[in-house]
């Protein structure tokens, strides 16, 4: 019996019609997600399937698809029969993703620290260093560039899953990953912003360093304090800024 080649069933999943809906979905769910995490759709703002499925260039079973997807990233709300809305922002939000963050972040950090061999302080050199790359574009450019913040935001979340990825509790991963999701309008606000002063490269560098000391103690301190940076950040924020409907 003929076997396929990967390469054949490669090339068969990627032209068969439900494949093709999958990644366009998937695609207009990127751009969409993208576009309210930098604002370009403001917290709040209705999301008509009719103008948004030629803005996107897909059906409109393909955007609906898309929005599903946001929904459930708890970045969008659905109104029942009255359609979407990007989700609002709030400062009480915000200080709530931070504080449960922190708690759940720096338990899955002393897991890693306790359980992570030379394979994970390997990984976490390089995303470390990828991520320092990206903190000294991101310093000698506008903070509005659009491409710079995305690779830094990009490099950012590599360097925190690294940091927890020896935690072997899969349900930490994930509340974790959502929570994270969720903090990045919020981010994006005070790295734009600027509100306090801070340098993020030696918040990054010093946990890193406590990290490979394996200081759980140390680390997870200056995990939380940095988490926390952000929110102080954003409360020095206009209310206009940070509290939507």
């Amino acid at each position: 019996m003929h076997r396929p080649t990967p390469s054949s069933v490669q090339t068969s999943i990627q032209t068969s019609p439900q494949a093709g809906d999958t990644t366009l979905a998937q695609s207009a769910y990127m751009r969409l997600r993208s576009d309210i995490v930098e604002g370009r759709l403001a917290p709040g703002e209705k999301l008509r399937v009719e103008h948004l499925k030629d803005r996107y260039e897909v059906g409109a079973g393909t955007l609906r698809e898309a929005l599903a997807l946001l929904v459930a990233d708890a970045l969008v709300v659905q109104h029942g029969h009255r359609g979407f809305r990007v989700t609002s922002i709030s400062l009480a939000d915000f200080v709530d993703i931070t504080e449960t963050r922190v708690q759940l972040e720096t338990a899955a950090l002393r897991q890693s620290i306790a359980l992570g061999d030379d394979a994970w302080e390997a990984d976490l050199t390089s995303a470390f260093h990828l991520l320092a790359l990206a903190e000294e574009r991101l310093g000698d450019g506008p903070r509005g560039d659009g491409g710079q913040f995305a690779q830094w935001e990009a490099r950012n979340r590599a360097f925190h899953e690294t940091l927890i990825r020896a935690c072997p509790s899969r349900w930490l991963h994930h509340f974790l990953a959502i929570l994270y999701r969720q903090s990045e309008r919020y981010r994006r606000l005070s790295i734009t912003h600027q509100p306090v002063p801070r340098d993020v490269h030696a918040e990054h560098q010093a946990l890193f360093e406590a990290c490979l000391a394996r200081d759980a103690d140390k680390a997870s301190a200056l995990l939380a304090a940095h988490i926390r940076k952000t929110l102080e950040a954003v409360r020095e924020l206009p209310e206009a800024v940070v509290n939507s409907r």
